[in-house]
């Protein structure tokens, strides 16, 4: 299922996606809030609530909101917690909007500034616009991770922006990604694969309003670890230049040691510089078998079609005046 259906009447102005985990006491406060904004900006709008399998009383939740604002809530629940890159790919199939935002759950992003992402990709004519944080209200190891996933997004595709999860985008850009169909999802990169048009502004960030982030350290690294094996190769270039490094400094260190040898200024050879050859060649190597089996790891995932996302119900809200529970429709991707 692609989604998206491109025709250029549709009624809806901004489509605003939401992934939710484990707010059950955030999210229907949060959704007002961002109807209120677009009420006020006079913006067509929907919202699209995909629940990505928490353990709480979320879907409950997204079910009130939903009933609440009939019309203009999709209400999406996934059979199990896929991740928020892959509960966005989700979102974007549900969306009708000319613009797509995507929105934390947490109440980081004040919904009060998505006019300004709005304003700044018609006047600018920006395909994507990301809302740049100041400072932002995380604890000192999420800011860690935050920078070395931005940094390795510069570094793969040659920009300055700095990117967040508080997103605008038009809807063609949003139409054109939804062909992958895999399971590592990485939105940014497949984003900037499409179009180099992007830009950013500055926006307020928020604490958090209740619990704690659901991206670990460990979640951080492996995103990074995503964007460089899914749009890069340079992890298999770093570990060939290393090879040839190791290689280059092994002819040196034989060279050096055989001219100390005919020039008789070793009385027993060393048992020191043997360890230090094999332990240095043995690593690299090593390390250049584990990059290239990540890689292989997940072809072989991707061969066997292990699911992007798979939706338990799917509640649309645009389908009549009487929304429909699809609980028995399973659409799987991937």
């Amino acid at each position: 299922m692609i989604g998206l259906n491109m025709e250029t009447d549709t009624a809806i102005d901004v489509s605003v996606v939401i992934p939710v985990y484990r707010t059950a006491g955030t999210i229907r406060a949060l959704v007002e809030r961002v109807l209120g904004v677009l009420e006020a900006s006079g913006n067509r709008h929907e919202v699209v609530l995909v629940e990505d399998g928490s353990a709480d009383d979320s879907w409950p939740a997204v079910l009130e909101v939903q009933h609440a604002h009939p019309g203009r809530i999709t209400a999406v629940q996934l059979m199990r917690n896929y991740g928020q890159h892959n509960a966005l790919m989700c979102g974007f199939r549900h969306c009708r909007g000319r613009y797509i935002v995507t929105l934390d759950d947490d109440g980081q992003n004040p919904p009060e500034e998505i006019p300004k992402l709005l304003k700044a990709i018609q006047q600018d004519n920006w395909d994507l616009v990301y809302g740049s944080y100041g400072h932002k209200k995380h604890q000192a190891w999420r800011n860690l991770g935050s920078r070395v996933v931005n940094a390795f997004y510069r570094s793969v595709f040659k920009t300055n922006v700095t990117i967040t999860s508080f997103r605008m985008m038009r809807r063609e850009l949003a139409a054109s990604i939804l062909t992958y169909s895999l399971n590592f999802t990485f939105i940014d990169g497949l984003l900037a694969w499409n179009t180099q048009r992007i830009g950013q502004i500055p926006v307020i960030h928020l604490p958090r309003q209740q619990g704690e982030s659901s991206y670990t350290l460990g979640r951080l690294i492996l995103l990074a670890f995503n964007l460089f094996t899914n749009f890069s190769l340079f992890p298999l270039q770093l570990a060939s230049a290393c090879g040839l490094a190791a290689a280059a400094l092994g002819i040196v260190t034989a060279l050096y040691y055989l001219a100390m040898y005919l020039s008789s200024n070793i009385s027993v050879p060393g048992y020191a510089s043997i360890i230090i050859t094999v332990l240095v060649l043995g690593g690299v190597q090593l390390s250049a078998l584990g990059i290239i089996g990540e890689y292989l790891g997940r072809l072989h995932l991707n061969v066997n079609r292990k699911p992007q996302y798979v939706e338990r119900h799917c509640l649309i809200s645009h389908q009549s005046s009487v929304i429909t529970d699809q609980s028995s429709v399973i659409r799987r991707v991937g």
